[in-house]
């Protein structure tokens, strides 16, 4: 079993995850979450996150960087909202503006990222058990994922891709973390 559980909150505001027609609010999220957080303080949590979504307003918004800010999460797949044909939203007005999406987008982004490169540095000089799948963009050096589902590259030959190695990691940015051969 991974270290890592993802869990779609898709924003922070409860009138919107109404009108997303989703079945939890933001305390049942918040309660799941420290949920498993006292089961497993170490375990990596994932999330889904969209911004500008119909009738969005400023105070929505902020609701959810208060919960990004609150569960400090690994990593956060973020988008901009898009109708979906069959969705609740699909047939109310999209009236956020395009530029106040991609404002409200840069800023979730910026905070997420803050908070991914802060858990990956409490990784520095640990070992993690690495499933090494395939080449880096980087001459000689192959990536793969840890249980904790963080990006890890490390220098080694082609013969180790397919394998689970302990990999020391040695640098932490905000995507990936780089490392060394730890046997």
């Amino acid at each position: 079993i991974v270290d890592h559980i993802h869990i779609t909150l898709q924003c922070g505001c409860d009138k919107t995850l109404k009108e997303m027609n989703r079945k939890y609010d933001t305390k049942y999220f918040l309660d799941k979450i420290n949920e498993i957080r006292n089961i497993r303080k170490d375990i990596s949590i994932t999330t889904d996150l969209i911004v500008g979504f119909p009738n969005e307003t400023d105070e929505d918004f902020k609701e959810t960087l208060d919960i990004v800010n609150e569960c400090k999460y690994d990593l956060a797949y973020t988008f901009i909202y898009s109708p979906r044909v069959g969705t609740p939203a699909s047939n109310m007005k999209d009236d956020v503006p395009l530029k106040v999406k991609e404002e409200r987008l840069q800023i979730l982004n910026d905070l997420v990222n803050k908070y991914s490169k802060e858990s990956n540095e409490k990784l520095l000089n640990k070992t993690l058990s690495v499933l090494i799948d395939g080449k880096s963009d980087k001459e000689g050096i192959l990536s793969g994922y840890s249980r904790e589902n963080k990006l890890v590259n490390v220098k080694a030959d082609l013969s180790y891709i397919g394998k689970i190695v302990n990999v020391k990691i040695t640098d932490a940015k905000t995507w990936s973390l780089d490392g060394v051969l730890d046997e």
